[in-house]
């Protein structure tokens, strides 16, 4: 639920209004420009001029000056009521990095700033982009096919889902179908390290969509990608991105590597998931191609300016300008138009669009657990902005600054040139609304595993207000309350207050999927099925749980009733047997429940939990759940016949058929969501 969360919770637009008082008042960490650039000036040798906020519509300029005096009111204030310890900027423009700062600490206790030459940064998965540029150096080199079933390449078979294998168009463009997987993704000691080609072929996940078909976001099949590319070159991943993008392009502190090697260690930033906690220390992602870069704010520079360039960098070609152009605007003859809903943002050959004020962006986003990452590039201006963050700071904090950076990066140098919003009626607006009203689930979940279960919690509600408007609780605005939607053209929403759309489908007159800007291009949300939405669902699971509590209370609290008041028992022979059994089973039932909710606390802890360390109790808890549930359910059948023989009276029935209504229900839930599916794998 943490994946999901970070997208649904976190991506959230934040204005920073920053005035010179509050900037003043604010503790500030310390800023670092690039070292052999000359630095910026600071806020108070600023012109006035320079920091003024343009007149609306009115570009400032993008220069040094301006830029640097914008991010000296900017970041430290952003950092500080974030509560992040630390973050790089860097901007390029027409070839040449037009500013590259450092922001805060790299390490805490140890009070060592930022330096955005020689600082490393984890960018998640920006990493990819990596990847898919090695890739499509091998498609336009003719040794990979992206219309090709990857199988070709593979030394292990990825069953087909019907009758269409997975292409490397489909990995590029997350509509391989894959159900999350998430098992060893992120670990901290070098025991929990796992190679490349052994990580894959241990376990892969189920095929949950057809190929081609829905956005579902896939480490997995980024992996696969980076697997790939080591079986086509005859190279290590490592090896490859080393010698055939990184050297050319002169990212000179970039690593895959993991632990990183003895002369990048030192310069690498301590990640800090929790404020006010200890690092858990290097994060080791074992999913490598998908998320294991580390790399300074000027290797991320140079690695922009490549892309803005069409695939030059100081002269030399790590892409062609044909393959370049094909990743960064993929034709839309090659895109199925499941996968595009309405005019929201689509996915490109590994970027993906964040398409803002009328401009054409692509981009893509990064999260380890204490690492935060965007990166964007405005391809006709010839501008990149990359920012990356060291802590997650308080909830939400480092996805609202990265989404608020943007934005207002774009306001303050872009402004809007894109036409106005059209308005639908008011009458239309409420039907619309009422339609979107449900339960909704996202396409990047896990289906036939433990994981199943994140998908029950994170099941999102819509609903409508009071006068008839669209309301979704999960998407919150930086004043923590639901967004406003307003339809600006049938079935496309605007947040009133910010750039983002909200988007649905419909087929035969009934909203089947929606999505929004910044997840379209990679996840959708679809309609629950009845027998798990978890708006019944979760009061029904809770009512059987205080069903078999007070089931099993009813044992020491009669025992007690009984002998206070010197009451006999009121059941004997068959029947106490029978009771007793119901009551022991229901202990053992909750005691169970209560194993399966320590797991999802850890999980959701520390996604670093899911290893094999984890594995004893999985074991355990299945194995018992098996034995506990089916108990529960056999002393549930014997009691409810009990029950309704002669002399019975009602509460007893009534009970009965409570326990045994309870009883099946967790063993639907057990079932369903894999609680007794024997099995590690997730």
């Amino acid at each position: 639920m943490r994946f999901l969360k970070l997208l649904l919770l976190g991506l959230a637009c934040w204005h920073a209004n920053v005035t010179a008082q509050q900037a003043v008042q604010a503790p500030t960490p310390p800023s670092t420009p690039l070292s052999p650039l000359k630095p910026g000036p600071k806020p108070s040798d600023t012109p006035q001029s320079a920091v003024q906020a343009g007149t609306p519509g009115q570009p400032q300029a993008l220069d040094k000056t301006n830029v640097d005096a914008w991010l000296d009111g900017y970041m430290p204030f952003a950092l500080n009521t974030s509560d992040i310890p630390g973050a790089v900027v860097v901007v390029v423009k027409d070839g040449q990095i037009l500013t590259a700062r450092g922001f805060g600490y790299a390490d805490v206790d140890k009070r060592t700033p930022v330096d955005p030459l020689r600082t490393l940064f984890r960018p998640g998965s920006v990493s990819k982009l990596v990847t898919w540029t090695a890739v499509m150096q091998l498609v336009e080199q003719g040794k990979i096919d992206l219309d090709a079933d990857i199988n070709t390449y593979l030394d292990f078979k990825i069953a087909a889902r019907g009758d269409k294998p997975i292409t490397m168009r489909n990995v590029m463009t997350h509509t391989a179908g894959f159900e999350e997987a998430v098992k060893y993704l992120i670990v901290y000691g070098k025991g929990d390290y796992k190679p490349l080609g052994a990580l894959l072929k241990s376990w892969v996940p189920e095929r949950i969509f057809e190929p081609g078909v829905t956005p579902a976001y896939s480490n997995y099949a980024t992996s696969l990608a980076g697997y790939i590319v080591e079986r086509v070159s005859g190279q290590s991943f490592d090896d490859y991105v080393e010698q055939h993008v990184f050297a050319p392009l002169e990212m000179k502190s970039a690593s895959f590597r993991q632990p990183l090697p003895a002369a990048l260690a030192p310069h690498m930033a301590t990640g800090y998931i929790t404020p006010g906690e200890p690092s858990l220390g290097f994060e080791i992602v074992n999913s490598a191609p998908a998320g294991a870069l580390s790399a300074s704010g000027v290797d991320m520079a140079n690695f922009m300016i490549a892309h803005l360039a069409g695939g030059e960098f100081k002269g030399r070609r790590i892409l062609s300008s044909a393959t370049a152009a094909m990743m960064h605007d993929s034709p839309l003859d090659k895109i199925a138009r499941s996968t595009i809903i309405g005019p929201l943002n689509r996915m490109e050959l590994g970027f993906f669009e964040t398409n803002v004020n009328g401009r054409d962006v692509i981009a893509h986003l990064g999260d380890t657990e204490a690492f935060h990452t965007s990166l964007h590039l405005f391809m006709r201006e010839g501008v990149g902005l990359y920012l990356s963050v060291n802590g997650s700071g308080h909830p939400g904090a480092s996805n609202t600054l990265r989404g608020a950076l943007f934005h207002d990066f774009a306001d303050r140098y872009f402004p809007n040139q894109g036409a106005p919003d059209g308005r639908v009626d008011a009458d239309t607006a409420k039907r619309h609304a009422q339609m979107m009203v449900g339960s909704w689930q996202s396409s990047r979940r896990s289906e036939s595993n433990i994981f199943a279960l994140f998908g029950l919690l994170g099941q999102v509600k819509i609903h409508t207000g009071p006068e008839g408007e669209l309301v979704v609780p999960a998407l919150l605005g930086p004043n923590n309350r639901p967004r406003e939607w307003v339809e600006i053209a049938p079935f496309v929403w605007r947040d009133r207050n910010g750039e983002d759309r909200l988007a649905a489908q419909v087929v035969n007159d009934q909203v089947v999927r929606w999505s929004m800007d910044f997840m379209s291009p990679f996840m959708v949300l679809d309609r629950v099925p009845a027998g798990t939405n978890a708006a019944w669902l979760l009061p029904a699971l809770g009512a059987a749980v205080l069903v078999f509590l007070f089931t099993f209370v009813a044992m020491p609290a009669g025992w007690i009733v009984r002998r206070r008041y010197k009451l006999a028992y009121p059941h004997g022979g068959a029947a106490k047997k029978t009771v007793l059994a119901m009551q022991l089973a229901a202990l053992a039932s909750l005691l169970v429940l209560a194993g399966w909710t320590g797991v999802v606390l850890a999980l959701e802890n520390t996604v670093a939990n899911a290893t094999a360390a984890l594995d004893g109790w999985l074991w355990l808890l299945q194995v018992a759940g098996l034995l506990a549930f089916l108990a529960a359910l056999v002393a549930g059948a014997s009691n409810l016949r009990l029950a309704f023989k002669p002399q019975q009276g009602w509460w007893r029935k009534a009970w009965s058929m409570l326990f045994l209504l309870s009883a099946l229900l967790v063993c639907y839930v057990a079932v369903r969501y894999h609680l007794v599916a024997m099995s590690v794998s997730y």
